[in-house]
């Protein structure tokens, strides 16, 4: 027979004689344990049931937040563009005082220079 043959037979025999001694060695009778397991599968199904049902309402509350972050980016920018055109107007006739002031001071300046210079 080769190794891995009895290797397997091995495994086998060894979880034939685990389970006929965990069987004996039990404290509790046949349907005290079938009770026990039934109970203990009915939990894990509720529980299971639960965690698929919270699951679900995670998943909706994401979904409905995403849609509100969507909605929430478009109004502020939107708002943002507003501000940015009313400060551009705002803005828009100063920027031609200051042209024309700074336009003054540059001529004024050429004067001194050439003032300075005779």
């Amino acid at each position: 027979m080769g190794k891995g043959k009895s290797l397997v037979l091995g495994i086998l025999a060894g979880g034939t004689v685990s389970a006929a001694v965990a069987l004996l060695s039990t404290p509790e009778s046949g349907s005290s344990i079938r009770n026990r397991v039934k109970e203990q599968s009915i939990e894990l199904n509720g529980l299971l049931n639960k965690l698929k049902t919270d699951g679900l309402q995670l998943k909706n509350q994401i979904t409905e937040t995403s849609k509100e972050g969507a909605v929430l980016v478009k109004e502020l920018t939107q708002e943002m563009k507003n501000s940015v055109e009313e400060w551009k107007k705002t803005v828009e006739p100063h920027q031609e005082n200051i042209h024309d002031y700074l336009e003054q001071i540059e001529v004024s300046l050429k004067e001194l220079e050439d003032k300075a210079k005779n």
